[in-house]
């Protein structure tokens, strides 16, 4: 282990998990100060039942449900975001209960930026300690077992007129309250559970690798490494009955989100926003998708690092070389997703997922004027980023 001569840890919520948790959550609001919750979700969510679960949470409680918001489009826009900002102001709200993926979940935080911060245009705050409001406290019930946004100090939101994605980046950001219950995640299709696990999987690669990697972050994103690779199979396989599984992979997505909120993410990240602000690609499948081509593309300068990651990956103590190691942690992140390929159909390829040929130029160029690039161990330039597309392809 390499202690840097400098770093710094924020996680400031409070973390409830485990079976049953949502009976907790009108004493969280309690304890927040807080009787009328927003709730922010997307149609997805409700049709599967699960807003159900919420509402008999209030039973008998002093608090309430005052409005359900579920038009969070699969990649939060911040036309829903202004709407939901005023729904919140129309119902007098007084916290937000956000239910569902990253989609939702950052919507309920971008709009608290629009509510706080008393603007309507978000583009002024884009970047990195932009928010000075203090915000309305936030309750995250993630639904999935993949962004961590539910412990993050992030939000990505989808410029519909300029058709790029904005990231949002502050502590303020944090949610006062991350809940994890099993059932919440339990009808989850297949193929999205693939998905988003590989979501986790890539904050926790990119955090352990990352240029602002330390010794706290890098518990974190071994823990949920070793997590994915005893659970994630599991969960594809039986969802909706393995709920060790799916407490598993809901802790592994949390632990992965604390990791990357502090260490940040690199050119994984980088890259997939540009497809899904391209093409439409949806973040996960695109992360797993590129994942294995960005460690290649990344191992000259962190080998060492990614060599350490075989073990909690699932490997056999080796007496190889750190290089020859390394290449052994890669070979097994892409034997996971051929595995999950051969479960769920999850795509191996950019063009299975979407991606036409002639995008690719257009994605390159989008994708080294993102953000994370500045944490990657290595330098991004155009044409790396393009042969990395060009080989995920």
């Amino acid at each position: 282990m390499i202690v840097p001569n400098y770093y710094q840890h924020y996680s400031p919520g409070r973390i409830i998990a485990g079976f049953d948790a949502l009976k907790r959550i009108p004493g969280e609001m309690k304890r927040l100060g807080c009787k009328r919750a927003m709730v922010v979700t997307d149609k997805g969510v409700v049709a599967a039942g699960l807003i159900k679960h919420v509402k008999e949470a209030f039973t008998g409680s002093g608090e309430t449900i005052a409005h359900v918001f579920d038009d969070s489009p699969p990649d939060s826009s911040n036309v829903a975001v202004n709407t939901l900002a005023g729904l919140f102001k129309k119902h007098t709200c007084d916290i937000f209960l956000a239910v569902g993926g990253g989609s939702a979940l950052d919507t309920a935080k971008a709009a608290n930026i629009v509510i706080s911060e008393k603007t309507d245009d978000l583009l002024n705050l884009q970047g990195a300690e932009n928010i000075e409001a203090d915000l309305i406290p936030t309750i995250a019930v993630p639904t999935t077992a993949g962004t961590g946004s539910e412990v993050t100090r992030a939000a990505i939101i989808y410029n519909e007129e300029k058709q790029v994605k904005m990231l949002f980046g502050a502590d303020k950001l944090y949610p006062s309250v991350a809940l994890l219950d099993p059932k919440m995640t339990a009808t989850v299709p297949p193929k999205i559970t693939a998905a988003t696990g590989l979501d986790a999987l890539t904050h926790s690669i990119e955090a352990f690798t990352g240029l602002q990697k330390n010794p706290i972050d890098d518990a974190y994103a071994r823990a949920a490494i070793e997590l994915i690779a005893t659970y994630l199979i599991r969960a594809v396989e039986n969802g909706s009955q393995d709920m060790e599984a799916r407490l598993g992979m809901a802790n592994a997505a949390l632990f992965a989100g604390v990791s990357f909120s502090n260490a940040m993410v690199g050119v994984v990240h980088s890259t997939a926003h540009a497809c899904g602000a391209v093409c439409h690609v949806p973040h996960g499948m695109a992360n797993g998708i590129l994942l294995p081509w960005c460690m290649e593309y990344n191992l000259p300068r962190v080998a060492q690092y990614i060599a350490e990651l075989s073990g909690p990956l699932g490997a056999e103590p080796t007496y190889l070389d750190t290089y020859e190691q390394a290449k052994v942690t890669i070979q097994l992140v892409r034997n996971l997703e051929k595995r999950l390929n051969e479960l769920c159909g999850l795509p191996l390829r950019l063009r299975d997922a979407g991606v036409t040929a002639d995008k690719l130029p257009l994605i390159a160029k989008v994708a080294v004027n993102d953000g994370c690039l500045m944490y990657n161990p290595l330098d991004v330039s155009y044409d790396d980023a393009l042969d990395i597309l060009r080989k995920a392809f």
